[in-house]
C-alpha cells in the first residue's frame, strides 16, 4: 500500500502531456468586448441579441416581477398568486433570514436590533403604507444598511416574503383594533 502514491507520482511525472492540451479552455480563439471581426459584414464581434430573445437575468412573466418596479415606480400589489404554500415559504424564510433583525412579528424588536450602533432596523409594522415593490426592492437591491438579499433568496421566495410580511402586518392591525393578543408564548 505504500507503493502506491509514488507510483502514482512515477505515472503522473512520466506522462509527457503537453501544457496546450491541458489549457485548451484558456486558450482557445475567441473574441473579446468591442474586438473587430472579419466574419461579419460589420466588422463588430459583438452581435444584437436576435428580437424576441431574453436574456436570462430578467424572469419572465409580470411587470417587476424582478425588481419591484414598473416604469420606475413602485409595484402596488404582489404579482405572484398568493395561496397557503407561497405564505408558508414566506413565513420560512422570514424566519431565516430576516427575523433575526427585524424580529419575528416584523416589529424591529430582536437581539440583533438591540446590538446595532448605526441604525435600528426599522419597523416593518410602522411602514406598512410603503407599497409591496417598496419591500421587493428593499429584499433585492438592500436598503440603508440593510445588505441585498438576491443571493440568499430567489425571486419567488423574495415575493413570498413580502407576502408573509403583509400577514404581518394585517395580523398586528386586527390585534390592535380591539382582538385579544396573542399569549406570550406564541410571539
Amino acid at each position: 500500500m505504500r507503493w502506491l502514491i509514488p507510483a502514482a507520482g512515477l505515472a503522473l511525472v512520466g506522462c509527457n502531456v503537453p501544457s496546450e492540451f491541458l489549457q485548451r479552455m484558456e486558450a482557445q480563439a475567441k473574441y473579446e468586448y468591442y474586438e473587430t471581426s472579419e466574419f461579419w459584414a460589420d466588422g463588430k464581434a459583438m452581435r444584437t441579441p436576435p428580437e424576441g430573445t431574453i436574456p436570462r437575468e430578467r424572469p419572465v412573466g409580470s411587470p417587476g416581477l424582478g425588481t419591484g418596479r414598473v416604469n420606475g415606480a413602485f409595484v402596488t400589489s404582489n404579482p405572484v398568486e398568493l395561496n397557503r404554500e407561497v405564505l408558508e415559504l414566506g413565513q420560512k424564510k422570514y424566519n431565516i433570514v430576516c427575523s433575526q433583525c427585524h424580529g419575528r412579528l416584523g416589529d424591529g424588536n430582536s437581539v440583533v436590533a438591540e446590538n446595532m450602533g448605526l441604525r435600528l432596523p426599522p419597523s416593518l409594522q410602522q411602514i406598512a403604507d410603503k407599497p409591496d415593490g417598496h419591500f421587493y426592492a428593499a429584499i433585492n437591491e438592500g436598503y440603508g444598511v440593510m445588505p441585498s438579499f438576491s443571493g440568499e433568496l430567489n425571486t419567488q421566495e423574495r415575493w413570498a416574503v413580502v407576502a408573509y410580511v403583509r400577514a404581518l402586518q394585517r395580523a398586528r392591525n386586527t390585534q390592535q383594533g380591539g382582538q385579544q393578543p396573542l399569549p406570550q408564548e406564541n410571539r
